[in-house]
């Protein structure tokens, strides 16, 4: 396959995933700019990844002619940011959220090209687990699928996920939805693990979606993603059967339950002298997902990246959307409506 080739505009957290997979996988990405009016991020990326940076869109795109931008900025600047870009003929693939409240969603959706080419990258559903999940589920042992828990990640990304589970479209739900304060040990953050002990108050977010016979639970806590003492809890029940988190049950007929798990083939543990990697996830004695990038050493959510990087390169030469800005606008109109009931 050809190299995909983009630029990244951005320099945040977020932004370097991008970087450590193009990294990985030089081969397959390759990043001709960096765009950042981050003089010390400039540095150290260059330096650490070997990319070229910029401050400008005009100055990045004077060297080289990228397949799309990836832009991974503040949500304050996405809207005028991901414009320019598309107003300069550049497709992108943009970090959620696409905007940083719907007053500004709006503005985006008015402002943008009629002929703009754009996907957001919401990683959760590309999440290796995930996609073993979602593949199990088209096999169809599970029989009509009805609800979905996602206990698992906050706001738009877990209504993008109960979505998918659920199969259901761009179908406004009836939501009901409460929040109470909850205190827990503080775990690791973004900047890394914990000092010293303290008790923080969180918020835990229950919200019930009815999409009209299919309904959804998001269950919450602040931060519980990263929390070494909460657990995900991702349920999916179907008429003849459910998964729960790595637990697969269904009725190969009403008198015969099967029950099987959800395997993570990892490579290097014990006697393994593979190197350390994820092979891919086995369930129900079929292989439901195989890691396309095995060798890189990424992690789930690196993988995810990799995946939306590959959709994007198909999507910008005619093939399928994989998550449009109407699936994100949707998700992030939903999310604001839970938070609006919940108060």
């Amino acid at each position: 396959m050809s190299k995909t080739k983009f630029i990244l505009h951005g320099s945040g957290w977020r932004a370097e995933f991008f970087l450590r997979v193009a990294k990985a996988l030089p081969n397959r990405f390759e990043i001709t700019a960096v765009v950042t009016t981050n003089k010390e991020k400039a540095g150290l990326f260059a330096k650490k990844f070997g990319v070229k940076c910029c401050e400008t869109m005009e100055e990045a795109l004077a060297s080289a002619t990228p397949h799309f931008a990836v832009v991974s900025v503040n949500a304050s600047v996405n809207v005028d940011v991901s414009l320019k870009w598309l107003n300069a003929g550049v497709p992108v693939l943009l970090e959620t959220p696409p905007a940083p409240n719907l007053e500004e969603l709006e503005r985006f959706k008015n402002a943008m090209p009629q002929d703009a080419k754009i996907q957001i990258a919401e990683q959760y559903p590309f999440q290796p687990m995930h996609m073993a999940r979602l593949a199990f589920l088209l096999t169809g042992k599970l029989g009509e699928i009805q609800h979905a828990q996602v206990s698992y990640t906050h706001g738009f990304h877990a209504v993008a996920l109960i979505r998918k589970f659920l199969g259901v479209g761009l179908v406004i739900p009836k939501i009901t939805a409460t929040t109470f304060p909850i205190s827990v040990v503080g775990g690791y953050t973004r900047d890394g693990e914990p000092q010293q002990e303290t008790i923080v108050e969180k918020k835990q977010t229950i919200a019930v979606l009815d999409f009209g016979g299919k309904t959804g639970l998001l269950n919450f806590e602040t931060d519980q993603h990263r929390s070494w003492v909460r657990s995900p809890i991702i349920q999916v029940k179907g008429t003849h059967g459910e998964i729960f988190n790595h637990k697969i049950k269904y009725l190969k007929d009403y008198k015969m339950p099967i029950e099987s798990d959800f395997v993570r083939k990892d490579l290097g543990t014990e006697d393994n002298f593979e190197g350390y990697d994820l092979k891919g996830i086995l369930g129900d004695g079929l292989w439901l997902y195989r890691n396309p990038y095995q060798g890189s050493r990424l992690v789930d959510d690196e993988i995810a990246v990799a995946t939306l990087l590959d959709a994007m390169a198909e999507y910008v030469n005619g093939g399928q959307s994989f998550y449009s800005f109407e699936e994100a606008a949707f998700d992030m109109m939903v999310a604001e409506e839970i938070l609006r009931h919940s108060c």
